[in-house]
């Protein structure tokens, strides 16, 4: 258990944001899989701002699934500090994320993302801004720095902690490692070792024993998950199963390809079952990662176009394991 502001989170995974798949399908599958705070897509002050349609899309919270953060990326002062005062007064956020992570080039190059740890200035400038002007809590995902030569996270989260920020998320890669390597989680020990906020650790959390490992070795607040649970929602109650009583439970065939058509409803509930199935081809493999003979499964996955289709394979598929 730890706190953002006054909001009591009760638990040490938070479930972190992916573009194009942190959506509202998806987030519904993580709550109902035991997820506790859970991360939107990010998505763009200007759209906000603009009011796009699709974007307020993103930005819309069901009642029933709480607590939600929502992800803002930009660099511009003013249009950051409308679009958060916009999420604060007109949505069911529960938390207010500062995105200077992302590494993506066509980000970056705007000075958004973890392009602004590059201009650690203005990063302080529009997250004083944006604490000033919203009554949520504010918080910041970043990175190490841009390079290795050029590691800021230190100073630039002791500033941020300064102007209001309740907690900080420390992806431990750089900018240009993208997500290339192997994170470096002794710089979330020492990011830890010198905030007195939360410090949420981020980064190669596959498994629920990298979740205890991770803990135990650098003291962090809590552990952010994102890709590792396309496809593993289980992993949340897995880990926190082995926090509390040491063990955890391997989900069966039946439930894993359950969740997987579950998913694929949701997606065609929200979207139409056309962008939903497409969205199903890149998602449906992770469902299957690790089961036997699954790369002719997978590549039949990939061209579904119905959800008729996609249950038929999974059908068929689930038959042949249990004969083998």
């Amino acid at each position: 258990m730890f706190k953002i502001g006054d909001i009591t989170i009760n638990s040490k995974i938070v479930a972190g944001p992916m573009a194009g798949i942190s959506n509202a399908a998806f987030r519904e599958i993580l709550f109902e899989n035991g997820a506790e705070l859970v991360y939107t897509e990010m998505v763009s002050d200007k759209a906000i701002v603009y009011r796009n349609e699709k974007t307020l899309k993103m930005c819309d919270i069901d009642d029933r699934y709480h607590k939600v953060a929502v992800q803002l990326f930009g660099s511009d002062v003013g249009s950051m500090r409308e679009a958060a005062i916009y999420l604060d007064q007109n949505t069911n956020a529960d938390i207010i994320d500062i995105n200077m992570g992302c590494p993506v080039p066509k980000v970056v190059k705007t000075g958004a993302g973890s392009g602004l740890m590059k201009d650690p200035d203005r990063a302080v400038e529009i997250t004083k801004a944006i604490v000033e002007n919203v009554k949520k809590p504010v918080t910041v995902k970043m990175r190490l720095g841009s390079t290795l030569d050029d590691m800021n996270y230190l100073e630039l989260a002791r500033r941020l902690e300064d102007v209001g920020v309740k907690a900080i998320t420390l992806h431990a890669r750089t900018r240009s490692q993208m997500y290339e390597g192997k994170a470096d989680w002794h710089h979330i020990k020492v990011l830890k070792e010198n905030l007195k906020i939360p410090v949420i650790g981020n980064g190669d959390i596959k498994t629920p024993e990298d979740i205890k490992a991770r803990l135990a070795e650098t003291g962090c607040d809590a552990i952010m998950i994102a890709r590792a649970l396309v496809g593993d929602p289980f992993l949340i109650k897995k880990g926190e199963d082995l926090l509390a009583k040491g063990t955890y439970d391997d989900v069966d065939i039946d439930t894993r390809f359950a969740m997987c058509l579950a998913h694929a409803r949701k997606l065609c509930a929200l979207f139409s079952e056309k962008n939903a199935m497409k969205m199903m081809r890149e998602i449906t493999p992770h469902y299957l990662s690790g089961l036997p003979n699954s790369t002719k499964v997978k590549a039949k996955t990939n061209l579904v176009e119905t959800y008729a289709e996609l249950e038929e394979i999974l059908e068929n598929y689930k038959n042949i394991l249990s004969l083998s």
